[in-house]
């Protein structure tokens, strides 16, 4: 009985898409034959591209009555769109792949004790959550994971003549530090994050940038999304070598490789533009990270630099330092809507008139301006404040003036869906809601 009610819902699932895409590209279609050929008197609209077909009519429509060949439309009054970045305007996040891509590198510019400083900077001391336990079954301590980062760390600054050492990069890969270093740093980050949220976590992770130049920080992050771009979309379980237990002990963590374009994302900024629509970013990556993404013309996204809004390290002159930037705020949940206060809605006078996010870190921005004519969520299954959001979009699959729309992505491709659902990565079939 249950795979009956299973199947049953699945079907009139597809039926409420299939029917839904048959409306929306009408009612497109409509639109078109009654105000005439656009292409003649206006720039494109939205490519077409995988968008669900709701979506795309829902966009269309926002281009027609906000754009600049809108009777209403005020240069003077421009209109903006805020998108986030990571799980949003691509697939996967940047400032999690450059971590992995600084252990691999050792990207660092940090002394021993700068190195063993930063990794505790800001982190309460005490065991993490019971999620993180060693081979033993023992949670792990901060300090314990710690001393065992630090004194891998003096082995590789000692070893690798990046930093201070002989050996070549290729030659310290291939030690016992270097595995229990990739492994016991990346499990720090993610146990510093689900313990302690990311109001520690996010800032945590980019002083290890501390002694960068901004030049440096943009040049090491091209090089990591162009390394990321040529990897496969996979989860990768690490382990530290059980030859170095070390006081936390033998762990592992898995560790999500991988970053896809989305040209969806990239052709609507451009139609935005087109339709006399600015595009901003804002990010809870490292601000320099993402406008190395954003900005260079090589990945199509063409926003400007000053466009793009994300979290900030204090500087000594030219040089980053392990210290968040004071009075900046934390580009994140409340943070992101209290910069586009600061930022934006404060010079114009006004708040976005579009907005797309994927997770709770978007929820506020998504919601909080009464100016936002359409907020995007791209479905990624997510419970919490988000999940809201998305059985609102639900909800209102067949309204007219949708709030909210949800698109589907597929997880293993990195492309998206031209409907509503997701596809998790490690699953066969599609779901509209967690």
């Amino acid at each position: 009985m249950q795979e009956q009610e299973k199947t049953g819902r699945r079907r009139a699932l597809r039926t409420l898409i299939a029917g839904s895409a048959v409306a929306a590209s009408g009612a497109a279609l409509a639109h078109e034959h009654q105000h005439g050929n656009a292409e003649h008197k206006t720039p494109a609209l939205l490519a077409r591209g995988k968008w669900a077909p709701r979506n795309w009519a829902a966009l269309n429509t926002l281009l027609r009555e906000h754009g600049k060949h809108s009777k209403k439309y005020n240069p003077k009054r421009k209109p903006y769109a805020v998108f986030d970045w990571d799980n949003t305007s691509i697939m996967n996040d940047c400032e999690e792949a450059l971590l992995y891509y600084q252990i691999m590198t050792l990207s660092f510019k940090l002394k021993p004790q700068e190195f063993a400083t930063v990794i505790r900077q800001h982190v309460p001391a005490g065991p993490f959550t019971a999620d993180y336990k060693n081979a033993a079954g023992k949670i792990v301590e901060l300090d314990e994971i710690c001393a065992d980062l630090a004194e891998d760390y003096n082995f590789l600054y000692a070893e690798y003549a990046g930093l201070g050492g002989k050996k070549t990069l290729e030659e310290v890969s291939q030690t016992p530090q270097f595995a229990d270093f990739r492994a016991k740093l990346l499990f720090l980050y993610n146990a510093v994050n689900d313990t302690h949220g990311v109001n520690v976590g996010y800032p945590w992770v980019i002083y290890f940038f501390a002694n960068m130049s901004v030049p440096e920080v943009m040049k090491l992050a091209e090089a990591s999304h162009d390394f990321a771009l040529g990897e496969g979309l996979s989860k990768v379980k690490y382990s530290s070598p059980a030859s170095l237990p070390g006081k936390a002990g033998v762990i592992s963590i898995s560790h999500f490789h991988g970053i896809r374009l989305c040209t969806e994302v990239a052709d609507l900024m451009d139609a935005l533009r087109n339709h006399g629509i600015d595009v901003y970013v804002s990010t809870a990556s490292m601000e320099e990270v993402v406008a190395a993404f954003a900005t260079l013309p090589k990945y199509g996204y063409h926003v400007a630099r000053e466009n793009v809004l994300g979290l900030r390290l204090a500087r000594k002159g030219d040089v980053l330092q392990n210290a968040y930037m004071p009075e900046w705020p934390l580009n994140w949940g409340p943070g992101k809507t209290e910069v586009i206060k600061r930022e934006l809605l404060a010079k114009k006078g006004y708040g976005p008139l579009f907005v797309a996010g994927d997770s709770d870190g978007d929820y506020d921005m998504l919601r909080d301006f009464s100016d936002t004519a359409l907020g995007l969520v791209v479905n990624r299954l997510k419970k919490g404040k988000i999940g809201e959001l998305c059985k609102q979009a639900v909800d209102a699959m067949n309204s007219p003036k949708p709030r909210f729309i949800l698109q589907g992505r597929q997880e293993s491709t990195g492309n998206w869906l031209p409907h509503e659902m997701c596809l998790k990565l490690g699953k066969s079939q599609p779901a509209l809601l967690p």
